[in-house]
């Protein structure tokens, strides 16, 4: 009995096995490539999945015994088998299924990305027309097109941007508002919808949520910050003057007599037909009433600014080329109202910048040559240069590119319309959009002017020559100007006849012009030209002379202009060295701070390095290197790297390594050889001046042994290229 079931047992086994082979083979068919295999297999098993389907509905009719139990593990393997291939027949149905809803996916993909591409092209289309008709002032068409727009192409946030800007423009600040969302929808780090929708915001009186606008402008890009100064500065701006008309307001209503009176005086000014004493006794009458805030608000809303635009002959006596005295007159009471109704109040300023005949007539009134007029025009302007939202006014409403030569006139004036001049200037220049309207007239108005002043030193104002000076030498910040101011051959020439005849006048005032001229020099050494290489010599010499100077300031800006000239000439090297140059240095560099001594320094290794006698010279004159290894101690890294340099080049003279023998130049070299320090030129000079001294004295190399050097002055070799 036990050997018969092990043998029923073993046939079960090897038909397990062979159904196992069976499902392999249909798995493997119903995988392959050849269609013909695949569709034969799938016959196969639908048959076998028949075949096993009838032979359970007949096992189901048979009475259950042992036999019939013990071969149901054989049924449920069958069915295992049968429902694993049912299985894999039905997935590569359902796998045909989805290749097929893939392909439709697909073809509709390929459908919506053409008809979003021919949507996009419409809508463009659509965008420039709208464009177009928002450039000619059209809005309302403007509107309709980015509307039409839309509805091509619904996520496209210039459209609605543009929609935007064109409902500002319509005075629909709430469409401009739900615009600007929409647009923030399709893009979220949007600048130009935060930006109309403060504008929306800040149109309908809601301060808050559009300096909240502008905020998210600068979070978004931080480069933003002057167009975020400038809108919350209008924002601020335009919340005072609710304010203050507001108050203005209450005061007019409860019956304040200088309210009051402010109205009373504009109603009489507008009378036509008066005699121009009549008006301008008028103005006086009215400059006087402006005490505070209040009556300037008062002179604003009651159309004060409309003076000169409506009154035709105060308009002729203020427009007129040449003036009588009644006409001065009137224009000086004018200049003296403006500045009364626009001190301390920036949206007056604003106004008054806006009127055309004020901004055509502030350029003629202070060429005009009537002192008076010259001196108020000169006050008023100052009410805007002085301040960073009065000079955006000013470089924003007017055009400047004259006024630098207009201004540099005043140089000649002896009174303090020269002074004025100058401060507005300097002021002036701290406005990059000054500096390029310079540009404009700078080489056919302004360095012709500017050389004269320089060559008539003795003759002008010297106190406002020097503030002139100091102002060119500041524009040079600007490339453009720099380059053609470093080009001009007159301006070099008037620079050094200024220097020359310092030794002749020896007045305070002279001394600050030269000091200013040698600080315009340096700025523009910046610049490298033939026409600087022509000079380089004649510079030089005027510096030398100067180092005898009895004022440290003239010295050291004398050095710094010659550690920028030398470079330029090798001529210019040999003569400043015949004369001397090392020792009058030297001689400096005992006493001198840190920025002397960062001139001298660079103007001897610019003279050292390919000059035998400047670098004996220099070993005379610095025994034992006193000088230069005190300056090796500084934490200065450009003196520091200057000083190795020399240091390297002066080795070559005999008897030089040998001098600093007791000292501790090794240690110092080569603390820097292995420093960290940012400027490379320190590890790189301090390697080859430690290379160069082992070399010329070897018992140098018994010290650099000692202090474990020589693997810091191997490492340290990758920055010598040669010694």
């Amino acid at each position: 009995m036990l050997a018969e079931a092990d043998r029923e047992e073993e046939e079960d086994f090897q038909r397990f096995l062979r159904r196992v082979d069976d499902i392999a083979n249909l798995v493997q068919g119903l995988n392959s490539a050849d269609p013909a295999v695949k569709e034969r297999t799938i016959a196969e098993a639908e048959k076998r999945l028949h075949d096993q389907e009838t032979s359970r509905e007949e096992e189901s009719k048979t009475t259950v015994n042992r036999t019939i139990i013990n071969t149901r593990a054989s049924i449920d393997f069958n069915e295992a088998c049968s429902l694993f291939v049912c299985f894999k027949l039905k997935y590569h149905q359902l796998s045909w299924l989805k290749d097929g809803f893939l392909a439709i996916l697909e073809k509709d993909a390929k459908e919506r990305a053409k008809q979003r591409k021919r949507n996009e092209h419409l809508a463009n289309a659509l965008k420039e027309k709208g464009n177009d008709a928002f450039r000619k002032g059209d809005y309302v068409v403007a509107i309709q097109r980015y509307t039409e727009g839309l509805e091509k192409l619904k996520d496209k946030q210039e459209l609605y941007t543009n929609r935007a800007q064109a409902y500002l423009k319509m005075h629909e600040c709430e469409k401009a508002i739900t615009d600007c969302e929409w647009a923030l929808k399709c893009n979220e780090k949007c600048i130009k919808a935060y930006f109309l929708m403060g504008k929306a915001h800040l149109a309908v009186r809601h301060y808050s949520e559009s300096r909240q606008c502008y905020e998210k402008i600068l979070q978004i890009d931080p480069q933003k910050e002057t167009l975020f100064k400038d809108c919350m500065n209008e924002v601020n701006l335009e919340e005072k003057r609710m304010k203050d008309e507001e108050r203005a307001m209450k005061e007019v209503q409860s019956g304040k007599l200088a309210a009051l009176s402010i109205k009373e005086m504009l109603q009489k000014l507008d009378r036509p037909d008066q005699n121009i004493l009549y008006y301008t006794g008028g103005i006086r009458l009215l400059t006087g009433a402006m005490k505070d805030c209040t009556e300037q608000t008062l002179f604003r809303t009651n159309n004060g600014f409309s003076i000169l635009k409506d009154n035709e002959i105060v308009r002729w006596g203020f427009c007129a080329e040449r003036k009588n005295a009644a006409e001065v007159d009137l224009s000086v009471s004018l200049l003296f109202l403006w500045q009364a109704v626009c001190t301390g109040n920036e949206e007056n300023q604003h106004l008054l910048l806006t009127q055309p005949d004020v901004n055509a007539q502030l350029p003629k009134l202070l060429s005009s040559g009537v002192s008076e007029i010259q001196k108020e025009t000169l006050a008023l302007i100052s009410l805007y240069s002085e301040n960073e939202n009065g000079r955006r006014l000013l470089v924003r409403h007017l055009d400047l590119t004259k006024w630098l030569q207009i201004l540099m006139t005043f140089v000649k004036s002896t009174d303090a319309r020269a002074s004025s001049a100058m401060n507005i200037l300097s002021d002036l220049t701290k406005e990059e959009r000054f500096k390029t309207q310079c540009r404009v007239m700078l080489s056919t108005g302004v360095l012709p002017l500017f050389t004269h002043l320089l060559t008539s030193a003795k003759l002008v104002n010297q106190a406002a020559l020097a503030h002139c000076i100091g102002i060119m030498g500041n524009l040079c910040a600007d490339v453009v100007i720099r380059m053609q101011m470093a080009e001009c051959k007159e301006c070099w020439q008037a620079c050094l006849k200024l220097v020359d005849e310092c030794f002749d006048v020896s007045t305070p005032k002279y001394q600050e012009c030269l000091f200013a001229v040698l600080g315009l020099m340096m700025n523009l050494l910046l610049e490298s030209n033939v026409i600087i290489q022509y000079f380089a010599v004649d510079i030089s010499g005027r510096c030398m002379s100067l180092l005898r100077d009895k004022d440290g300031r003239i010295v050291t800006r004398a050095i710094g202009v010659l550690s920028r000239v030398l470079p330029a000439s090798s001529s210019a090297v040999e003569e400043v060295v015949k004369g001397g140059v090392v020792k009058k240095i030297i001689r400096v560099l005992k006493a001198g701070g840190q920025i002397t001594s960062n001139y001298c320094i660079k103007t001897l290794s610019i003279c050292t390095r390919s000059n035998r006698q400047a670098q004996e010279d220099l070993v005379k004159s610095d025994k034992r290197f006193s000088v230069l290894l005190k300056l090796l101690d500084s934490e200065n890294e450009m003196i520091v790297g200057n000083a190795a340099f020399c240091l390297g080049q002066c080795l070559a003279v005999p008897g030089a390594a040998t001098s600093l023998l007791n000292s501790n130049v090794v240690m110092i070299l080569l603390k820097h050889a292995g420093g960290d320090a940012t400027r490379t030129s320190v590890q790189e000079n301090a390697a080859i001046a430690l290379g160069k001294l082992c070399v010329a004295e070897s018992r140098h190399i018994f010290q650099l042994r000692k202090l474990n050097g020589l693997a810091i002055l191997n490492s340290s070799m990758k920055y010598i290229h040669s010694i």
